[in-house]
């Protein structure tokens, strides 16, 4: 194998290893916490500081990423999460909603780290103008990360149930160090690391491009999760009279599928003609602007069906589960073009810092995703959620509007 796919496969898989622990550890918390009679907003409010952390990681992350190396960022990642997971293996009488939302404050910043130097390397690995391989290793990347998270919420259940909330967590903190441990050794030195050490001044990306994408996926992740994180769930238990394993299992199960149309968006977006031309490069096979513009506009239109079936009494079972089921596998296709574009726009010197500020504008679009998602569903149910989904995704839509059309205009 060539330098660059060992370099693609050690990062890969610190970021699977990663993964099946967070999403291990946010399933642990929720069944664990409610077997505690925590309330739902108690247990939501957990993850409170893990969101608003996320925001100011990615921010400050790929400034770090740009002077660090992003080895030691990923790494550095690993190891915080390891530290978080050990702050949990305490007696139950220690686990105050104070001290659980500081471990997953420092869980949401190892995450955070971990991701952005994870999609950062990429593209250092990929040779320039290779934008066909560079989308298809971005979706594998992307895609099997979130099928490995939907697998990690079967696991945190099952682990939970075998060796209990303490020993599933010794067990996690144990293998990921391992892992760690793998990863100082493994990875390149240097990578990542900008020739030019970056200002921290220079974390506010200056590209066009990459401001426009930034904002788009702010409102395609608030969309997402304004009805998914807690309106959803709460729907299906209560409305469907599901018991929390039913509601759990299809979760996790949503979210793997989902992870997989990620890692097939490529076979299903790649375009032959750049600006009218056929040639049969590699580079034409990769998506544009007007791609991110035309899939988010299909979006838009499922919440809005979905809806409208809530308002009509259309069938409310078939409509809520094949339109959640239709909306997964569109919104993966966004995803995956969004996660291919901001690779694709960076520079290649510093790439972190273009690649932090557009996963704080992620992060940022989950946090008002998931407080809009309790306040409104308390307030004005599903429906209303659903509302503000597909205007968020027609706001992603006209933004992407103003995304260069192919690679080769002049982005940056």
């Amino acid at each position: 194998m060539s330098k660059q796919v060992k370099q693609y496969l050690v990062i890969t898989g610190n970021y699977w290893a990663f993964t099946l622990t967070d999403g291990a550890l946010r399933m642990l918390v929720v069944l664990y916490f409610h077997q505690l009679g925590y309330s739902p907003l108690n247990i939501a409010m957990l993850f409170l500081f893990y969101e608003i952390f996320g925001v100011i990681t990615n921010l400050v992350g790929g400034w770090l990423g740009a002077r660090l190396g992003l080895n030691k960022t990923m790494n550095i990642g690993l190891g915080l999460q390891i530290v978080a997971l050990g702050m949990l293996a305490v007696p139950a009488e220690m686990l105050t909603i104070i001290y659980v939302m500081a471990a997953q404050a420092l869980s949401g910043i190892a995450k955070d780290l971990n991701k952005m130097s994870a999609k950062s390397s990429i593209k250092l690995l990929v040779p320039e103008g290779a934008e066909s391989k560079l989308y298809q290793w971005v979706a594998i990347l992307t895609g099997s990360k979130n099928a490995l998270k939907g697998v990690g919420f079967f696991l945190g259940g099952l682990l939970l149930t075998l060796l209990g909330f303490t020993g599933a967590i010794i067990l996690m903190a144990s293998l990921l160090a391992m892992v760690w441990l793998f990863s100082l050794f493994a990875l390149k030195e240097d990578l990542g690391k900008a020739k030019n050490k970056p200002k921290f001044n220079e974390i506010f990306s200056k590209s066009q491009p990459i401001n426009i994408l930034s904002a788009a996926r702010m409102f395609l992740f608030g969309a997402r999760d304004v009805w998914f994180v807690v309106a959803l769930p709460v729907f299906l238990a209560v409305t469907f009279n599901w018991d929390h394993w039913w509601v759990g299992g299809f979760m996790a199960s949503w979210v793997i599928g989902y992870g997989l149309v990620q890692s097939l968006a490529p076979l299903i977006t790649g375009s032959k003609a750049v600006s009218g031309k056929t040639t049969g490069s590699s580079q034409n096979l990769a998506p544009s602007g007007r791609s991110a513009f035309l899939w988010a506009s299909y979006l838009t239109l499922i919440p809005l069906a979905i809806a409208l079936a809530l308002h009509f009494n259309f069938y409310i079972k078939a409509s809520i589960i094949i339109g959640l089921l239709i909306f997964g596998a569109v919104f993966a296709i966004n995803s995956s073009l969004h996660s291919y574009l901001i690779i694709s726009y960076a520079g290649k010197d510093g790439v972190s810092l273009d690649v932090g500020f557009y996963y704080m504008a992620n992060a940022m679009g989950r946090l008002i995703g998931t407080v809009l998602s309790g306040l409104v569903y308390q307030k004005y149910g599903l429906e209303a959620c659903l509302w503000i989904s597909s205007a968020f995704v027609a706001t992603a839509a006209l933004l992407s509007l103003k995304l260069p059309e192919y690679k080769g205009s002049k982005q940056v």
